[in-house]
């Protein structure tokens, strides 16, 4: 691992979601960032000079020998209960898989965890998404980890891979009524995927004390 704050080593999980893939365009961009190590289950397509890319099995990801010591670690891994088939399949990806990261990156020595939440998180809620949420966040708070951040996005906007008939409904109402968010309701805007990549950046290259960033805060970090 590296001292220099302009010579990182960034691992990503996620990088093929909305956010991750912007997370990943921002990070090879970025000087910060001599190195790019992305976990996937499949090899992606894209090729840069500090890219590497390992193929993991995301439920064996504590077991997956990592060959290179990382300063930060971004979890951008998430799905929907639609898309995994059941609660306890969303459960394995949106509990699981991020905490088992969090575990490989406090073996690994990192410095800083940034993962991907939701606004609403808690492990109180009656709604079993934003209770599923709120434990990750805990699971993950109780690792020794020097340096951990969740980002709590509202409705995010940005092109996705599959159509989302509900989402696109609910991002034109945002539209509309967004302005009208003001104050404590401007955390319930749409944000833009990028926006919350470019935010996420920042954070681990700040001094922010470690727990949750909500939506507002990221739009402001994000501009």
């Amino acid at each position: 691992m590296s001292n220099d704050p302009t010579d990182r080593t960034a691992l990503l999980a996620g990088a093929t979601g909305l956010v991750g893939s912007a997370v990943l365009t921002r990070l090879l961009a970025s000087p910060r960032y001599c190195k790019v190590v992305v976990l996937v289950p499949r090899p992606l397509g894209a090729m840069a000079p500090k890219l590497e890319q390992q193929v993991v099995d995301f439920g064996r990801i504590e077991s997956h020998p990592l060959a290179v010591a990382v300063d930060d670690v971004f979890c951008c891994l998430g799905t929907t209960i639609k898309v995994a088939g059941s609660q306890a399949a969303f459960c394995q990806v949106d509990h699981d898989y991020p905490v088992a990261l969090a575990r490989m990156a406090a073996g690994n020595s990192a410095k800083r965890f940034a993962m991907i939440s939701s606004l609403g998180a808690d492990p109180g809620s009656s709604v079993f998404y934003s209770r599923v949420k709120g434990e990750t966040e805990a699971d993950v708070a109780a690792l020794a980890l020097p340096h951990y951040w969740f980002l709590r996005p509202s409705l995010l906007a940005g092109q996705r891979a599959e159509t989302r008939v509900g989402e696109r409904i609910g991002l034109a109402v945002a539209g509309l009524i967004g302005p009208l968010m003001i104050g404590a309701m401007r955390r319930y805007r749409a944000i833009h995927a990028d926006t919350v990549a470019a935010a996420m950046l920042a954070v681990v290259s700040s001094d922010r004390p470690s727990g949750p960033v909500e939506s507002d805060e990221l739009a402001r970090l994000g501009r």
